[in-house]
C-alpha cells in the first residue's frame, strides 16, 4: 500500500514538472513534450510514446547543465512520464527497461556524488517501482529482490549520510543472517512514506518467500516509523498503515511451529492491530478508507485468537462487530469471511486460522 501511494505521488509531481511551462526544458524537446502530454491527455498512447520516446532520446545526448538546477530530477521525470505511458499501453516490457535505463543514469559512478537528496530518493523510488514490475512480469525471484533490497539499502545510506558530498558506508544487508536496521533519524526532506514503503515491500516480499527472519525486522521498522514512540505523533493515516503491518506481523508470527508462545506473541500484535486502528478512527474528523478496511480486518483477526483459545463468547461479538463494518464499507470478502466464521461458531466448529 505504502509503495503505491509513493510511486503514485511521484508520478503527479513528474506530471506537474512535464505540465509546467515549457520554457523549462531545453529547446530541443519543447516541441516533442508538448506533443506528447497533449496526445496523452487525448487518450492517444501510441502517438504519445513516439513523441516521449524521441524527447527520451534527445535529452539524453544534451548536456546535463541544460537542465538546470537538480537536472537529474527532471531527466528521470521525462524518463518516468514515458514509462506511464508505455504502461498505460500494456507495454509493461518496455516500460521495465525505461525504468532500468533511469535508474543505471543516476547509479553511475562520476553521477553519484553530484546527487541531490531529492535526487536519491527518486533512485530509490524507481528501483522500488523496478521490484513490483519484476513481480508482475514474473521475472526471477532474485531480479526482484536484487531491486527491493538495493532500495532499501540506498534509504539507510541517505539517512546515515544526507550530505550529498558523503555516499555513505556500502552495507550488503541481502547477504546477512538477518536485517539489524538502525533506529532512523530522517532528515528533514525525506517522509515516513519515503522510508516505510521500500522496507514493507522488502518485507512483504521476504514474507511471500517464507523468509521470516529477514522479513520480521522490516517490519518492526516499518511500523515504528509509521507509530514512533511518544512524544512524536503521527496521523490516523499512518497509524493505520502501522496497524496493517502489525496484522501482517501476527500473520507471520502463525507460520512458525505452533507453541504457547506463538500464539501468544501473535494475539499479542492482533490485539495491538485492533487498538491502535480504534484511536485512529476516534481521532479522525472523517471515515478514512484504508483505517475503514484495517478496522475490519483486525476485528475478525482477534475474533479468530479469541475463538482458538476457546472465548467464544468475546470472539463472536467481535466477529459480528467484523461483519458489521464489513457490511458497512462494502467489503464483500469481509462479508463472506465473518459470516462463515460466526456460522462455525454457531455449529460450535472452531475457525482453524488467521485470515
Amino acid at each position: 500500500m505504502l509503495l503505491s501511494i509513493l510511486f503514485s505521488s511521484l508520478l503527479t509531481h513528474c506530471r506537474f514538472i512535464l505540465y509546467q511551462t515549457l520554457t523549462m526544458w531545453p529547446p530541443e524537446v519543447r516541441g516533442d513534450l508538448r506533443d506528447a502530454v497533449r496526445a496523452k491527455h487525448e487518450g492517444d498512447y501510441r502517438k504519445s510514446e513516439q513523441y516521449f520516446h524521441r524527447a527520451w532520446n534527445t535529452i539524453r545526448t544534451l548536456p546535463i547543465e541544460s537542465l538546470g538546477s537538480q537536472p537529474y530530477l527532471k531527466l528521470t521525470g521525462m524518463a518516468l512520464a514515458f514509462a506511464d505511458v508505455l504502461e498505460l499501453s500494456n507495454k509493461q516490457q518496455r516500460a521495465y527497461e525505461v525504468y532500468v535505463h533511469a535508474l543505471e543514469l543516476l547509479q553511475q559512478d562520476d553521477v553519484k556524488a553530484m546527487l541531490t537528496g531529492p535526487e536519491r530518493l527518486r533512485a530509490v523510488a524507481i528501483s522500488s517501482k523496478l521490484g513490483e514490475l519484476a513481480k508482475d512480469l514474473k521475472k526471477h525471484k532474485t531480479e526482484e529482490e536484487k531491486w527491493r533490497v538495493w532500495a532499501v539499502e540506498e534509504l539507510l545510506r541517505i539517512v546515515k549520510s544526507p550530505s550529498k558530498d558523503d555516499a555513505g558506508e556500502n552495507v550488503d544487508y541481502s547477504h546477512q543472517g538477518s536485517f539489524n536496521l538502525p533506529l532512523l533519524a530522517l532528515p528533514s526532506w525525506v517522509s515516513k512514506t519515503d522510508i516505510g514503503a521500500p522496507l514493507e515491500a522488502l518485507g512483504s516480499f521476504y514474507a511471500e518467500a517464507g523468509r521470516l527472519d529477514f522479513a520480521m525486522p522490516l517490519y518492526l521498522q516499518a511500523i515504528s516509523l509509521l507509530i514512533p514512540p511518544a512524544p512524536k505523533k503521527s496521523t490516523p493515516e499512518d497509524r493505520c498503515r502501522g496497524a496493517q503491518l502489525m496484522g501482517n506481523l501476527s500473520e507471520m508470527i502463525m507460520r512458525r511451529p505452533p507453541s504457547p508462545d506463538t500464539l501468544h506473541q501473535a494475539e499479542a500484535w492482533a490485539s495491538q492491530a485492533l487498538a491502535v486502528t480504534k484511536k485512529a478512527r476516534a481521532e479522525s474528523s472523517k471515515p478514512i478508507d484504508p483505517c475503514e478496511e484495517v478496522y475490519a480486518a483486525a476485528l475478525f483477526n482477534l475474533a479468530t485468537f479469541r475463538n482458538m483459545a476457546g472465548d467464544r463468547n468475546v470472539a463472536r461479538n467481535l466477529y459480528r462487530d467484523g461483519l458489521e463494518q464489513a457490511r458497512s464499507i462494502g467489503l464483500s470478502e469481509g462479508v463472506v469471511e465473518a459470516s462463515r466464521a460466526l456460522h462455525h461458531l454457531d455449529m460450535g466448529e472452531s475457525e482453524p486460522g488467521q485470515k
